[in-house]
């Protein structure tokens, strides 16, 4: 009887303490329009403890019935503190005031000053668009992704290119998110540009290892971007008129405090002057791209949100009537966010994708043709994150991609054309995911995050599917074939992708971290050049390709210094790849229906170090960043078998970032930037066969292009802000003048050998650069 009434003791003691316990929750808000502030740090005094804001603004922390100081900052706003007896649970929602719009007030990585020491998360990087709009940009368009490329890890694939490389993979091992819908082609203008306008964008966050258990897909990275939702507040407006292309957003209730809009359009207009050349195929040529960005918001009740937003862009090329090009993107995304609880925020998300490119030739009758390629995704996701208590807060959910590939199909112009139809089948997939992670604070010193994401790819019919024989190394020859009818699931991978982060602070100045993550890929892009271009072919896993797959290590040490005015850290880490894809030589990749028959796998490996020096505020801010790193591959078919250098494996990047405020209003920014050349396949001798002279050739990316390196420089003036009599005008304006490439470097984006015309037995070289110096003007103005 003793033991059952300590037993019954116990229970009711348990239970007692579980009623005391209550949750403070709600929404950390922007006081000038209503926006809802993503990572804004909510600090419990007493248990020196806390949560932080998720990508809508929500926070909850579950506490002991008692008097609590509760400390809400966010960088860039004052700080809001206020005591609470807690007694029961509390809607408790933040509205936080920007301190300053001085630039005396940026915040290099938009965080909190500590918090690379504090937080468990390593290989991540949040950059404030206040930053980004000051580095020196081509042409004056400011631009996200090569703002990305100068982090420590993240190289460029190339001058003028968007595309980028991390840790060892290519540019397709790169999820890029707008609002969570994928953007397959991040490029305008061939990757002069990317398609993120800057005054669109609300928050990024680069992911290079570490990846949360939510993220699956791709190998090396996650880019993930979030639109403004709109200004819930006031009608306002911000655009800029540069020398080749113009943007406006405009933002606007629609009823005040509860609905919003975000409307954002930009094109270049180049080609509006091509009427004015005197060359008479530059007057019937065009060149400029558009996109708008657009999103809705609503606020059914404190419970309910629903999110509505799209990007629509496209890039448009013709020289003449001879031909022309068109590509673009389409992505839509419906979000409804529904709080169960105090403690269980839920959000469930559809999403429409949509890349289309194609070609048409008009040169004459007898060789005109078009060609279109496509690829399309409906996806579904539902997540929850329940708040458990201060020290875990737990993330789970699923999804679900239904992937439409059209590779092409080219259709002949008129009775003339000596082309033939060609169109390759379609093909079909199914992509799902489940999740679970948790961050865990086992005490002041030591804290995880863990979880697992679970996935699986179906190929489904209507397919059909060549068998190959694979004795001949340089050439597969299809030998039979499998048909499939539409709907049939006919080949499925599975895979568990664990994900490990610990966390070790030493002092309040230094900690240590390392992670551990597996990824997989199910879908590939097939391509012979060295960045993304318009006209690359996505192409799914399937019986003849396995998924690649990839397990990453890192370790760091960070450390701050002079109350967290600079910041330092060192990352190591070790990636190892499985059925790492490339082509035999010679690989014809477009509108080939034995295109499988062109890949080659095997495996690769990279390893690097990352050093990141940055100063976090003051006038002077900036950072640099320095990555050692080298990537291999070894596929038995290529190369002889023998290991060879990636094509873009750089193994020295460097790049500063620099920016000092002279007054309130002139500010001065230059950026460095230095790359080792990317190997390349070159002529290294030639012979002579029957009177014709043939290319002797290295090994596979045996060659190195020369060294890249750069330095632009950006002047910003700022309109007055106040008038004479000491208010504020309605209209506030800057000018930006700004270098691209100060010291005319001529880096090489190809070198191309020729035979001699005085000496067929000589071979030139000639290198081809795109930009020499380039200055620009660009004029911005809000109100």
């Amino acid at each position: 009887m003793r033991y059952t009434f300590l037993f019954l003791f116990l229970i009711a003691n348990i239970l007692i303490n579980a009623q005391q316990k209550y949750t403070i929750s709600g929404y950390i808000k922007d006081s000038n329009n209503g926006e809802e502030l993503i990572g804004a740090t909510v600090y419990v005094k007493e248990l020196k403890n806390g949560t932080i804001s998720n990508p809508y603004g929500f926070y909850s922390i579950t506490l002991k019935k008692s008097t609590y100081n509760i400390h809400v900052s966010f960088i860039g706003y004052k700080s809001f503190s206020k005591t609470i007896e807690l007694e029961k649970s509390t809607k408790l929602n933040i509205i936080l005031s920007p301190e300053s719009t001085d630039l005396d007030d940026v915040n290099v990585f938009a965080e909190k000053k500590d918090a690379n020491i504090r937080k468990v998360e390593m290989s991540t990087n949040k950059l404030d668009m206040k930053v980004i709009k000051l580095i020196p940009a081509l042409m004056g368009e400011v631009d996200i992704i090569k703002s990305i490329q100068m982090l420590p890890g993240v190289q460029s694939s190339g001058e003028g290119s968007t595309g980028f490389y991390v840790r060892g993979g290519g540019v397709d091992q790169n999820l890029i998110l707008l609002d969570e819908a994928t953007v397959y082609n991040a490029s305008h203008l061939g990757g002069l540009f990317s398609v993120f306008n800057q005054d669109a964008v609300k928050n990024l966050k680069l992911y290079k290892g570490a990846i949360p258990a939510e993220y699956g897909g791709r190998l090396s990275s996650v880019l993930d971007i979030r639109m403004k939702d709109g200004n819930l507040k006031k009608f306002s407006a911000i655009g800029g008129i540069g020398l080749i292309s113009s943007r406006l957003t405009l933002e606007s209730p629609i009823l005040k405090d509860k609905s919003s809009f975000v409307l954002s359009g930009r094109r270049t207009y180049i080609d509006l002057f091509f009427p004015l050349f005197n060359n008479e195929g530059l007057k019937d040529s065009k060149a400029y791209f558009y996109d708008l960005n657009a999103k809705i918001n609503l606020t059914i009740d404190d419970n309910n949100r629903i999110f509505i937003s799209g990007y629509f862009g496209k890039d448009v090329f013709s020289f003449s009537k001879m031909m022309s090009m068109m590509y673009g993107n389409t992505t839509l995304t419906l979000r409804y966010n529904h709080l169960f609880s105090d403690k269980v925020f839920s959000n469930i998300t559809f999403i429409y994708s949509h890349f289309d490119y194609g070609l048409e030739s008009n040169q004459s009758e007898a060789l005109a043709f078009n060609w279109n390629s496509d690829i399309i995704d409906f996806s579904f996701k539902n997540d929850y994150t329940y708040y458990m208590n201060p020290n875990n807060t737990l993330k789970f959910g699923y999804g679900i991609i239904y992937h439409t590939f059209k590779p092409g199909y080219a259709n002949k112009i008129g009775e003339e054309s000596i082309f033939n139809d060609l169109s390759l089948p379609d093909r079909y997939a199914l992509e799902y995911s489940l999740f679970a992670g948790n961050e865990h604070k086992i005490n002041d010193n030591i804290s995880l995050i863990y979880g697992i994401h679970f996935s699986g790819f179906s190929n489904m019919g209507k397919d059909k599917y060549y068998i190959y024989n694979k004795d001949n190394p340089n050439e597969y020859i299809p030998i039979d074939t499998m048909n499939y009818s539409s709907g049939k699931i006919y080949n499925t991978f599975v895979n568990a992708e664990p994900r490990l982060g610990i966390r070790f602070k030493i002092n309040s100045k230094s900690s240590i971290k390392a992670s551990y993550s597996n990824t997989v890929q199910y879908i590939h892009l097939a391509t012979n050049t060295t960045s993304v271009t318009p006209l690359d072919v996505w192409f799914p896993s399937s019986s003849n390709i396995k998924p690649q797959k990839a397990n990453q290590f890192a370790i760091g040490y960070f450390r701050n210094f002079k109350d967290n005015t600079y910041e330092m850290s060192v990352e190591l880490y070790y990636k190892k790849m499985n059925n790492t894809i490339d082509f035999r030589d010679h690989a014809q990749l477009l509108l080939n229906k034995y295109f499988e028959g062109e890949l080659r796998v095997g495996t690769s490996y990279s390893y690097g170090a990352e050093f990141l020096l940055k100063k976090q505020v003051g006038k002077f801010t900036g950072w640099l960043s320095y990555t050692y790193s080298k990537t291999m591959r070894k596929i038995p078919e290529i190369n002889g078998g023998e290991e060879y250098r990636a094509p873009y494996d750089k193994p020295h990047d460097i790049s500063i970032i620099l920016s000092y405020s002279l007054t309130k209003r002139l500010t001065i920014s230059t950026n460095w930037v230095y790359s080792t050349g990317a190997p390349r396949t070159m002529p290294t001798g030639r012979f002579e066969y029957s009177g014709m002279i043939a290319p002797v050739y290295s090994d596979r990316n045996a060659i190195q292009l020369p060294d890249y390196h750069r330095m632009d420089l950006s002047v910003t003036l700022k309109g007055k802000k106040y008038k004479k009599n000491g208010k504020l005008k309605r209209i506030q304006s800057e000018l930006n003048f700004s270098v691209y490439n100060v010291y005319d470097r001529h880096n090489a984006y190809s070198i191309n050998f020729k035979q001699s015309e005085t000496n067929r037995y000589e071979t030139e070289a000639e290198k081809f650069y795109l930009f020499r110096i380039f200055p620009s003007i660009t004029y911005n103005f809000k109100f």
